[in-house]
């Protein structure tokens, strides 16, 4: 790749970076919903480098013709700035970021992920009344696991996620949450009971109560649910977090 080709590859990442922060929601498939100015900040300073990496080059191009009195292009020494052909392979990020953007991460990847481990959690607060209750899946995971008043027993839960069909059979509702960004995902799901495994990556408004296995309140009792309705809805906009439901089942 010659320095001529490095000006492109700088402008068209700054570009690219700056239409997918700035005029879509598709960089929440890459980062976190924090980092958005980061990304525009890099992307303007990608932009203006590489405007200005071409401004010095055109301007030592026309000094070195005027003193030498023939075109730089046509010097018969050895060209040293070029770097490996592979490099070429840059531009194809570049323009994805422009063109075509990669799907999000989905039940592939979590079916091929073990659920992350929830934290330890010593106190809890006591449950509203609401039936159904809308619970994220992580909080329900952990007050199955770890409250000692048990009182999720008997309550009617409704969790959102999408289907992670599981090998073997049976199906998982899922979230992949981003600590920062892509690439340090991490998973939760709960196992559902009781209904046939939709699509992969249907994303569901699930109604149901505890599934009785293990022991309530310990590390041994399932994530799971049993499952008493569902309800198909849009997929979020950020769709990497593990959020409550936006509205309980009716």
């Amino acid at each position: 790749m010659k320095r001529t080709a490095q000006v492109p590859l700088l402008v068209l990442t700054g570009l690219g970076l700056l239409h997918t922060a700035l005029f879509t929601d598709l960089y929440l498939r890459y980062v976190k919903e924090g980092l958005r100015p980061l990304l525009i900040i890099s992307g303007a300073l990608l932009l203006l480098l590489g405007l200005a990496h071409a401004a010095l080059d055109r301007g030592s191009a026309d000094e070195e013709k005027h003193d030498h009195g023939h075109d730089p292009g046509h010097d018969h020494g050895h060209d040293h700035s070029t770097a490996p052909r592979i490099a070429w392979l840059l531009f194809l990020p570049a323009l994805s970021l422009l063109f075509y953007a990669p799907p999000a991460l989905g039940a592939y990847t979590a079916s091929h992920a073990g659920s992350e481990a929830v934290k330890q959690q010593k106190r809890f607060a006591a449950l509203p009344a609401t039936s159904p209750l809308p619970m994220t899946l992580t909080d329900f995971t952990t007050r199955v696991q770890q409250d000692k008043e048990l009182a999720i027993k008997g309550r009617s839960v409704e969790m959102t996620g999408f289907a992670t069909p599981v090998r073997g059979g049976g199906w998982d509702l899922t979230r992949i949450i981003f600590t920062c960004c892509a690439a340090d995902a991490q998973t939760v799901k709960v196992h559902m009971y009781g209904t046939p495994a939709p699509p992969a990556n249907t994303w569901l408004a699930v109604t149901g109560t505890w599934h009785t296995q293990g022991a309530l309140g310990t590390r041994t009792a399932a994530a799971a649910l049993d499952v008493h309705g569902t309800r198909n809805i849009a997929q979020p906009v950020n769709a990497f977090t593990d959020d409550l439901p936006l509205t309980p089942s009716s």
